[in-house]
């Protein structure tokens, strides 16, 4: 059978793919990139805002549309949370809800009737990221979140908090590193409450991983700034942890900060950017910022952009506030109009971009180690312009000959130039 995987939302979903994709592959089956040749379609949905609850619906709807013949199983947080309504929608056969996540397989195989052929299927190694490209691999280490920041309707969604085992995610690193893979990116609803459930922590999980692999790049998901152990910094020595952390900030009030039920006043956070910076050098600190949360006053917005500023970022995740039925914020009151959140949204784009560029050019004229991608863009007749990312996460790009290939290389590189959001580089 040939199925087809489509996802919305966020990392964690793209590793879910991942793996099931690796066990529909095990069990005989075929994935293909192309939906409408596919005679299963599974689709991970996603319910973070309105607008991805919407987006869900859509995609199922268009699904079934362009490929009426096809069956439909449906996961993730908006069926989840809207089981009778998406177990409605045109050309859903299954709903799997995020708690039975990890026998989506299983469960397809056995209520649509799906035969297993395990004989007639090939190496795991042939779908290897399907979705991403060969070079990079999202690893789902836990799930669930035990914190309730009252804007938040993905720890509903997803439940109680549950680890992988170190020893099973060391199993999966191996097995992509003997695929060709390059750089694993660590992943979770709540990644630094990893081992919350099984006497352990985020910190024991990386030096495992540092210590019984041999991938060449370990990059870390979204994690709470307060989630941060004593001796997190220190694993930053070791060259294959990625000098990259993206530190949710929501809001740089902590007035604001209160009502979002965030556990990291604005003091920490800067205590804690002052402590990566001064320990890992070149670190790239991101984050995301919610705009005109409910209540946001006109000194609190000023507050916010202010510490914002302070602080640098060399990105912004930026949403702006809307109404998330199902969590405390929906009923908090005093909500900010549309055209003050607009506005709010414009001032902040326009200095994240300017910081985004500041920190491009602090990377200028070093050499940078670049872990190449397979996109490409064809520059005249007989050159293409490829892209890469550096340790700390900066996109890089640059211009080789029609006969050469970089793709899932990792080579050195000096940037030159600042072009739109990517540094132009030369080879060394």
């Amino acid at each position: 059978m040939l199925v087809h995987l489509r996802t919305l939302g966020c990392r964690l979903n793209e590793a879910e793919l991942e793996s099931w994709a690796q066990a529909f592959q095990k069990a005989g089956h075929e994935i293909t990139r192309k939906q409408n040749d596919a005679q299963l379609i599974i689709v991970n949905s996603c319910a973070v805002t309105q607008d991805a609850v919407r987006k869900s619906r859509q995609l199922i709807r268009r699904i079934h549309r362009d490929n009426p013949s096809a069956k439909i199983v449906a996961s993730g947080c908006y069926v989840t949370l809207q089981a009778d309504e998406a177990a409605e929608l045109l050309g859903v056969d299954l709903i799997v809800s995020n708690q039975d996540k990890d026998r989506l397989v299983e469960l397809a195989m056995a209520e649509l009737d799906i035969p297993s052929m395990p004989a007639m299927s090939t190496e795991p190694a042939e779908i290897s990221l399907f979705s991403r490209g060969r070079q990079r691999a999202f690893i789902k280490v836990q799930d669930g979140c035990r914190y309730r920041c009252t804007f938040c309707i993905v720890t509903v969604a997803r439940g109680e908090e549950k680890s992988t085992p170190i020893q099973q995610i060391i199993k999966d690193i191996n097995n992509f590193v003997q695929q060709g893979v390059k750089e694993v990116i660590l992943t979770g609803v709540h990644l630094g409450g990893f081992g919350s459930d099984i006497n352990s922590n985020l910190a024991d999980l990386i030096q495992a991983i540092l210590d019984q692999t041999h991938v060449p790049r370990l990059r870390l998901g979204s994690l709470e700034p307060w989630d941060l152990p004593e001796n997190f910094f220190a694993l930053f020595s070791n060259p294959r942890l990625m000098p990259h952390l993206h530190l949710p900030l929501q809001s740089g009030s902590d007035s604001v900060l209160k009502r979002m039920a965030r556990r990291c006043k604005t003091e920490e956070f800067s205590q804690i950017a002052q402590k990566a910076r001064s320990v890992v050098p070149n670190i790239n600190i991101t984050t995301d910022i919610i705009v005109g949360f409910p209540g946001e006053t006109e000194q609190e917005w000023q507050e916010s952009f202010a510490f914002i500023k302070q602080i640098g970022f060399g990105h912004i995740h930026i949403f702006t506030y809307s109404t998330r039925s199902g969590t405390k914020a929906a009923t908090l009151p005093d909500p900010v109009q549309k055209s003050i959140k607009k506005q709010r949204s414009q001032q902040l784009h326009k200095l994240a971009e300017q910081m985004k560029q500041d920190f491009l050019r602090q990377n200028m004229g070093q050499s940078l180690e670049i872990l190449w991608e397979g996109q490409k863009e064809e520059v005249d007749a007989t050159t293409h312009k490829v892209f890469g990312y550096t340790p700390n996460y900066l996109r890089l790009a640059v211009i080789i000959n029609n006969k050469e290939s970089l793709e899932n290389t990792i080579s050195p590189a000096i940037p030159k130039e600042v072009s739109d959001n990517y540094l132009l580089t030369e080879l060394i």
